[in-house]
């Protein structure tokens, strides 16, 4: 069987589109942006189209998109840029005990500098309550930063309302949405954010871009001292080439039209796997508010990460790691309290646009049929 790839969350593919208009740029536009002549026209007006196409997507405005060099550092100058420059206000930072190392991290961080941050919890379906995120505001808080979608079970948070509850306090807010980004709404007004990240990789462009949405008015400190590139929120020359390659798959997100096949396909697989398995699987995440592409799952007694092992053609995540005979949990998954002999055997599918039925129909059949029968 031809290898199958079911790890979208993880990374996506270049689109042909994408990389067609990128293709003139290893060429072309070899200028420095900022430099100001006539070889730096070609390069400043890719890069300055790109950033309208970005924000387009957002709605928002283009020189309200800073480009960085990939999620990770767009969430580092979301939270470290805030903190720098409100430190006087306060030190105090909300986010959830499920968010992406990326932003866990730089809250660990920011804790040796004097931060205090709140850990917020989550329900069984991994979703926050936004009343806990209001009793949780002192007035010490510069901060809320919450995802906008679950990378490993899909779960969708209820941003527009804590969005609403950061407003009502005058408390800087924001969403990483690395994930949610082109597979559903991200419209910056409606969801109520003053900060909004993106990673080019979960979206059919080049690794190594990604943006930052900071809205007028928001001040942060650079995480990148230098000269003034992005109107002097992070020095060094900008890549015309990536920013070009971000800009166009955020152009192509503009239609979502093909999420749709993805959520029916992944219905499909879903209901599938229920109707052969029964108790058998358990899903993790919510039933309703969940990316259309994400699909986790518990195979309820079994270790995910031995069924793939069983199934190498077959790229997909595991929600727990295996370690001489230990499995642990991710931290996601605990922080869900799954039950382990349930967590232990989970699996993150996560479909894109290149997934097909048939290859929906091959995965089944393989794990319906090579899991042992219930004793």
């Amino acid at each position: 069987m031809a290898p199958i790839y079911l790890d979208y969350n993880a990374s996506t593919p270049i689109d042909p589109a994408v990389a067609a208009a990128m293709r003139p740029l290893l060429d072309e536009a070899f200028g420095n942006p900022s430099s100001g002549h006539w070889a730096s026209a070609p390069a400043k007006a890719a890069l300055e189209k790109a950033r309208s196409q970005v924000a387009a997507l957002l709605g928002a405005a283009a020189d309200e998109i800073v480009f960085t060099s990939g999620g990770s550092e767009a969430n580092n100058l979301a939270l470290k840029g805030t903190f720098c420059s409100q430190k006087d206000r306060g030190e105090h930072i909300i986010t959830t005990a499920v968010e992406h190392p990326a932003v866990l991290g730089p809250c660990r961080f920011l804790e040796r500098l004097g931060a205090t941050v709140t850990y917020l919890p989550v329900d069984r379906t991994g979703r926050v309550n936004a009343d806990a995120v209001r009793r949780a505001i002192t007035p010490r808080t510069i901060l809320i930063s919450v995802m906008h979608a679950n990378n490993e079970v899909g779960t969708i948070q209820p941003i527009e309302e804590i969005g609403a509850i950061a407003r009502e306090h005058g408390i800087r807010f924001h969403t990483d949405a690395a994930q949610s980004v082109g597979k559903i709404p991200t419209n910056v007004d409606a969801l109520g954010v003053d900060l909004l990240t993106i990673a080019g990789h979960k979206l059919y462009a080049p690794k190594g871009v990604g943006a930052l949405y900071v809205r007028r008015g928001v001040t942060l400190e650079p995480l990148i001292h230098g000269a003034g590139h992005e109107s002097g929120r992070r020095a060094g020359t900008e890549s015309a080439l990536l920013a070009v390659g971000l800009g166009t798959a955020c152009a192509l997100a503009q239609d979502l039209e093909p999420m749709a096949r993805v959520r029916a396909l992944r219905e499909r697989f879903w209901q599938a796997l229920q109707r052969r398995l029964g108790d058998r699987v358990a899903l993790n995440g919510h039933p309703q508010h969940r990316l259309p592409n994400t699909l986790n799952i518990s195979f309820v007694g079994q270790v995910g990460a031995e069924i793939l092992q069983r199934h190498d053609g077959v790229a997909a995540s595991t929600g727990s790691a295996c370690h001489a005979g230990h499995v642990e949990l991710s931290p996601v998954l605990k922080a869900m309290k799954v039950a382990p002999e349930v967590g232990m055997g989970a699996i993150r599918f996560s479909l894109g646009r290149h997934t097909t039925d048939a290859e929906i129909d091959a995965v089944t059949e393989q794990l319906t049929s090579a899991l042992p029968l219930p004793a």
